[in-house]
């Protein structure tokens, strides 16, 4: 099988025409037989000057469509929305602290009381507000561990159901905790 493919291009390297230098003629018939395609110096700036898009209607083919028409897996959603969480947490905490530190010793206690005593809907908007992320992002730290712990478990149908499974008992966490 060596034999024959060193004499495929032999035969391939007599057909073309003499090149200068002795390593251009060993790398020719490697780099003619890999179709690559090689730009000068000024097509690639135009390559760059030009967008996507007029690079696409130039040769008529679509662009692509944008992310928002694709339907993103249950796992990627629960991905994003573990790292929105955290951060979400992480600003409510330096939140809290700016309201202390600026306002004074027992101001972000006043400030909770407040919003505590305001009313049932404004009350509860508040205390789902910081349960969720709380919950959710406990639970994904947890699920994170026993993935780490148990990799057989990172199939992609074990995935799917535990992202529902994290996103249930988020919910209903917030929920029970609204309850105290």
């Amino acid at each position: 099988m060596l034999r024959s493919t060193s004499s495929a291009v032999a035969k391939f390297a007599r057909r073309l025409p003499p090149l200068s230098s002795p390593s251009a003629t060993v790398l020719a018939p490697l780099a003619s037989s890999r179709g690559m395609t090689i730009l000068s110096k000024e097509s690639a700036a135009e390559f760059k000057k030009e967008n996507y898009t007029s690079r696409m209607a130039a040769t008529r083919r679509p662009v692509s469509p944008h992310v928002t028409i694709y339907s993103f897996p249950a796992a990627a959603l629960t991905s994003i929305t573990n790292r929105v969480t955290g951060c979400a947490l992480s600003f409510g905490a330096a939140g809290l602290g700016l309201v202390e530190i600026f306002g004074g010793n027992g101001a972000a206690l006043e400030l909770m009381s407040s919003i505590g005593s305001s009313g049932g809907l404004v009350a509860t908007g508040a205390k789902f507000s910081v349960a969720f992320p709380i919950a959710y992002h406990y639970l994904a730290g947890a699920r994170h561990l026993i993935w780490d712990n148990s990799p057989e478990m990172l199939t992609n149908l074990d995935v799917e159901k535990t992202s529902y499974i994290l996103v249930g008992s988020s919910v209903l966490v917030s929920c029970v905790a609204l309850a105290v």
